[in-house]
């Protein structure tokens, strides 16, 4: 066994405990949760059941925080070597990290390893250079009466963060929260999803080892409608950072008018994937099945909507049956896996109701369409679900208009561009698009006509922690990562000097 492995056992063998004001601990009411493995269905460990008395102590430990001067008084440059030195903790234990995101979330251990390990690397290093450069300004006003005075600007700590992120992408989602609330010197109550906390309880040991001051991170583990409800509605929390479907989202957004909190929200998605007809359908074919099978179709960008000219849609749809026939489908831990379970036997049965819905109401399987079955007993329990393609599918029915959040794709013909616009824009959400050409002047052209906070030309589902990312209508409010989520996580004070 090798010892990322061994530590994985290790970490496992113990029920797992919350951390709050830098002390690990068990809820107060001592009630718990089991952590299962969905490649089996079978108990991984437990984790403590937080309520809204452990939410409770956890702002107040990041209140105290905010008071202390180890905290509060940290220079910039010192508050980013903290996340530089996070950033060199994650980078060191890769690939104990990636093998425990893959046996709590399913996910393939590559794709854990590449994306979200290196992705919460890439984000703590990213934000580790800002706390010295977001720099106030001084601006040249014209008071009445002649009256001279200096007038500038300061960013200050929005206060107490509250941190609610998703399952799919367990720890890069809390470092899309961590790393810039940090940078801008809050203090952060994270509450990782209930049925995916392990890698989040992992990666406050390194922030503890890292030397953060207690109570600068805190992680509550609950379920979402207990912990995360009382999160959202806890008046002495300032700003409540959220990733998740856009139905809880609303739940969020009501509950922050309480105290009127800053909120930010990166939600729901059913984003169109549009083929042109002089695309490259070598790459079309090998990126538009990554784009929605990829991390088991359990992302908010996924490009689950295909729409392909009529011109090549045949080549288009052979190719895309024959690479998605080839699919290794397995347990997560296993390297030769290229997609593993979903998430959680809810998450299986609501995949399944959405391949019933799409048979009913006349869409052809072309591929998949059920449960992955043969692969051994230890996995009978799991919850493998077969990469699936629909065709002859229309804007009427649900598997075209809502957020399935399983490997199931739809696709669908088109000639027209005005048409395909209107379609491509047919929907509530509006979180990411991918167009496929090699006219420059059509991708702009189209690019600019959808409606959606991220669009891909000639690739798909990249970010970076440069690039802002986010959406429009109900795929969320404000936007995450770059320069542009700073501003969420502080409080622009104007200062008024009199010099006459």
């Amino acid at each position: 066994m090798s010892q990322p492995a061994r530590r994985v056992q290790e970490f496992l063998a113990a029920p797992r405990s919350m951390f709050v004001a830098g002390r690990w601990g068990d809820a107060l009411s001592g009630a718990r949760l089991d952590s299962l493995d969905p490649a089996t269905g079978r108990v991984l460990t437990s984790i403590p059941a937080g309520d809204e008395h452990d939410v409770d102590v956890a702002v107040r430990a990041a209140r105290a925080a905010l008071d202390d001067p180890r905290w509060r008084d940290l220079s910039p440059m010192d508050r980013g070597r903290l996340l530089d030195r996070l950033a060199d903790l994650v980078e060191e234990n890769a690939d104990e990290l990636a093998l425990l995101e893959a046996y709590d979330n399913g996910k393939p251990v590559g794709v854990a390893r590449a994306v979200d390990v290196g992705t919460t690397v890439k984000l703590f290093r990213y934000f580790a250079g800002w706390p010295s450069k977001f720099e106030g300004s001084t601006i040249p006003v014209s008071p009445r009466g002649g009256l001279k005075v200096l007038n500038y600007t300061v960013h200050e700590p929005v206060g107490v963060v509250a941190a609610v992120v998703p399952w799919n992408f367990p720890m890069s989602m809390a470092s899309w929260k961590l790393a810039p609330a940090l940078a801008m010197g809050n203090a952060v109550v994270l509450k990782p999803a209930e049925i995916t906390s392990l890698s989040t309880l992992r990666l406050a040991e390194l922030i503890d080892e890292a030397g953060f001051p207690p109570g600068v991170v805190n992680v509550v583990t609950g379920r979402g409608a207990v912990a995360g409800a009382a999160l959202a509605a806890h008046d002495d929390v300032d700003k409540i950072a959220f990733t998740g479907s856009t139905a809880v989202g609303r739940q969020i957004a009501r509950a922050a008018t309480g105290n009127m909190k800053n909120v930010s929200l990166e939600l729901g998605g059913k984003s169109p994937n549009i083929v042109l007809p002089d695309a490259d359908l070598a790459e079309v074919i090998a990126a538009a099945t990554d784009a929605v099978f990829f991390n088991q179709g359990q992302v908010c960008t996924a490009g689950s909507r295909l729409y392909v000219h009529a011109d090549v849609y045949d080549e288009v749809m052979a190719g895309l049956v024959e690479r998605t026939r080839r699919i290794v489908v397995g347990p997560g831990t296993d390297p030769a896996t290229q997609m593993g379970p979903v998430v959680s036997a809810a998450q299986l049965a609501t995949v399944g109701e959405y391949l019933d819905l799409g048979r009913e109401q006349g869409a052809t399987v072309l591929t998949g369409g059920g449960p992955v079955t043969g692969l051994g007993e230890d996995y009978a329990g799991g919850y493998f679900v077969a990469p699936t393609i629909f065709a002859d599918t229309d804007h009427t029915m649900r598997v075209v208009r809502e957020e399935i959040f399983g490997p199931v794709l739809v696709a669908m013909r088109w000639t027209d561009t005005d048409e395909l616009v209107t379609l491509a824009n047919d929907t509530p959400y509006g979180l990411s698009a991918g167009i496929w050409t090699r006219n420059l002047t059509d991708a702009h052209r189209l690019a600019g006509r959808i409606k959606a906070g991220t669009v891909w030309i000639n690739c798909y589902n990249y970010t970076d922690p440069a690039s802002p990312f986010g959406g429009y209508k109900q795929s969320g409010w404000g936007r995450e990562m770059g320069h542009a989520v700073l501003g969420s996580y502080t409080e622009t004070k104007s200062v008024w000097v009199n010099l006459s």
